[in-house]
């Protein structure tokens, strides 16, 4: 039998008994000597980093993306440079609202996000199961996350702050209505599409910019829990989506999902019915059909969720070469949001972290110190802490600097100049779901608003009625269908029942 190991304290030091605290006799009090019970309790007082303020309650795992076809043409990032090319990838789903403890399954956007660990750095692909959000400018993520948090004198989720606040932002009607939708409830995270959902930007060998739109389709199929279904698996656990992607992956079953870009010539945005950069609008497929790209594939669990998809830290800064942002002011506002919050929750360094550090052998940097600083400060050269310097110190890459981005205009706060309409996309895709689909929607989106203030609800349905009449007529109809108890779709008259 092989010799067991030696427990010891995080100083390395052995410990004699970790059963019984040291006291002054049998029955005197605990000394303050008993370093090693001060540093059991004082390290179970921090095992908790602060929870995402957004994104808390997640599911995750380690993978691997691989190339399947040609995109050189657009982009010379490495990790796509040619057909077989294999890349790992660790992976975090989530939902937005919901509290760490949350249930898997309550009607809530899913985060879908992937750390691609690159020759060349980390790409985070940070994005949702849906190709829209609810707001076109970063401006307004703080107020509108406040709505989807808790109130702050009942502590309760508000119903009317959530309605009030999207009847009078009716750019986020698109979202809302996928949200609404069967789509708002995913069976698992292997059952979902992912979306980068902001425009980024591709740049080729050549300095050509393409602006990009990344879709990752779910090859095990879309499915999704209705109301009903998603209260029942609530009543029996609480972890479900965790359970399903643990078990698949612990089984073999590893869920695949297939990488597919639209691709537009930077100067064609330019002359676009729409802005290509708001987040609230999608890009037509018959205009810029999908191009695939490569295979990503989930198959091993972290041994250590903790380490691995609590501590995984994605931001949208996080580029390589070939791959870059675009005016969209919400990725613009997330670029220095997310990599910010990261610093608060983790900690200066968090990117030294196992879950977040480079696997490439080029991280070399200039940043002193700070609290955790668990790794040198050197990078081994000791005289070479300031840049530029003439120690050997890590010099400018300049040949991987990016092309210069087109832009025009002053500088403003603009007004939006929605002459496309927001309400069209919304309208458009109500019209593409099948009638059941529809009218489970609008029973949904009813009860959703149950309680709401009758100004913010006729507000409201003012939007669905300008998306398309029959959307906010079928809205309304459920609405009365609640007060009265009558279901729309039958010929009983209220007297009747």
């Amino acid at each position: 039998m092989a010799e067991k190991k030696k427990m010891t304290t995080t100083a390395g030091a052995p410990v004699a008994n970790n059963q019984k605290s040291q006291t002054a006799g049998e029955r005197g009090p605990v000394v303050m000597q008993d370093y090693k019970l001060f540093e059991k309790l004082a390290h179970q007082n921090r095992e908790r980093v602060p929870e995402r303020t957004v994104h808390a309650n997640g599911w995750g795992a380690k993978g691997t993306f691989t190339v399947t076809h040609d995109i050189t043409k657009y982009t010379c990032a490495k990790l796509f440079s040619e057909v077989g090319k294999q890349t790992p990838v660790l992976s975090r789903f989530s939902t937005v609202a919901g509290e760490r403890g949350a249930a898997d399954t309550e009607r809530d956007v899913r985060g879908f996000s992937l750390k691609f660990y690159t020759e060349d750095g980390n790409w985070d692909m940070v994005g949702n199961n849906t190709p829209v959000f609810f707001i076109r400018d970063g401006y307004k993520f703080p107020d509108f996350i406040h709505t989807q948090k808790r109130h702050p004198k009942t502590n309760l989720r508000s119903p009317e702050a959530m309605w009030d606040y999207w009847s009078l932002s009716p750019e986020s009607l698109h979202q809302v209505t996928i949200l609404m939708s069967d789509r708002g409830i995913p069976m698992t995270p292997m059952h979902m599409n992912g979306y980068g959902s902001h425009t980024f930007s591709l740049w080729n060998k050549d300095g050509e910019r393409f602006w990009v739109k990344f879709h990752f389709k779910t090859q095990q199929g879309i499915k999704n829990y209705t109301n009903d279904e998603a209260a029942d698996i609530i009543g029996q656990t609480r972890e479900k989506y965790q359970e399903e992607l643990y078990k698949a992956i612990d089984e073999g079953n590893y869920p695949k999902w297939t990488l597919k870009i639209q691709v537009m010539p930077e100067a064609e945005a330019e002359n676009l019915p729409f802005n290509p950069f708001d987040l609230t609008k999608v890009w037509s497929h018959d205009d810029y059909p999908l191009i695939e790209v490569g295979e990503l594939e989930l198959n091993e669990n972290p041994e250590n969720y903790f380490q691995y998809i609590e501590n995984a830290a994605y931001s949208p800064s996080n580029v390589v070469p070939g791959i870059g942002f675009s005016p969209d002011k919400v990725l613009q506002a997330r670029i220095f949001s997310y990599a910010d919050a990261h610093r608060y929750r983790l900690g200066t360094h968090y990117e030294a972290l196992p879950a977040n550090a480079p696997k490439n052998a080029m991280v070399n940097h200039y940043h002193k110190d700070g609290p955790m600083r668990f790794f040198t400060n050197d990078f081994g050269n000791p005289d070479a802490y300031y840049e530029p310097n003439s120690k050997g110190g890590a010099v400018e890459v300049p040949e991987v600097e990016e092309p210069p981005m087109r832009i025009s205009g002053d500088v403003k706060r603009y007004e939006e100049n929605d002459t496309y309409g927001i309400y069209k996309q919304p309208g458009d895709l109500f019209r593409l779901m099948p009638q059941d689909e529809k009218e489970r929607m609008f029973v949904t989106i009813a009860t959703a608003l149950d309680g709401v203030s009758e100004e913010i609800v006729q507000r409201q349905l003012a939007h669905f009625y300008k998306a398309d009449p029959a959307y906010g007529k079928g809205v309304e109809d459920a609405i009365e269908a609640n007060k009265t108890g009558v279901d729309p779709n039958s010929n009983v008259l209220p007297e009747e029942v």
